[in-house]
């Protein structure tokens, strides 16, 4: 059985609102609103998404403000610009792309190190 073709949300495309489901999907418009997916979420680098997000994985290619949660990881890569805060076990920032907030990774961290 092959995987499921990801959603694609086209340059010209202009969303307000929630966006809700399983599947991934792939951000190339605008988006503004609440997002909450079971799988991945690719924002490329022609998308702009201001919206909350929860997420299982999200790579960022393009701009995304608003607070973040992802199950499993977060991917910023170079020429990304992000603003808000992200909780996630594993958060990678490439060089060259801009974030302003904060990073939880709610990780237990051994006695002393705090």
């Amino acid at each position: 059985m092959a995987a499921e073709a990801p959603g694609v949300i086209g340059k010209g495309i202009s969303i307000r609102g929630n966006l809700s489901g399983g599947g991934d999907l792939i951000i190339e418009g605008t988006v503004e609103g609440q997002i909450a997916l079971k799988n991945h979420l690719t924002i490329e680098e022609t998308g702009v998404v201001r919206a909350d997000i929860e997420v299982e994985r999200l790579t960022i290619k393009g701009e995304a403000s608003g607070n973040i949660v992802a199950s499993d990881r977060v991917a910023i890569l170079a020429n990304a610009k992000v603003m808000g805060d992200i909780k996630a076990p594993v958060v990678v920032i490439e060089d060259g792309a801009g974030f302003k907030g904060n990073v939880d990774m709610d990780v237990q961290l051994p006695d002393g190190i705090l």
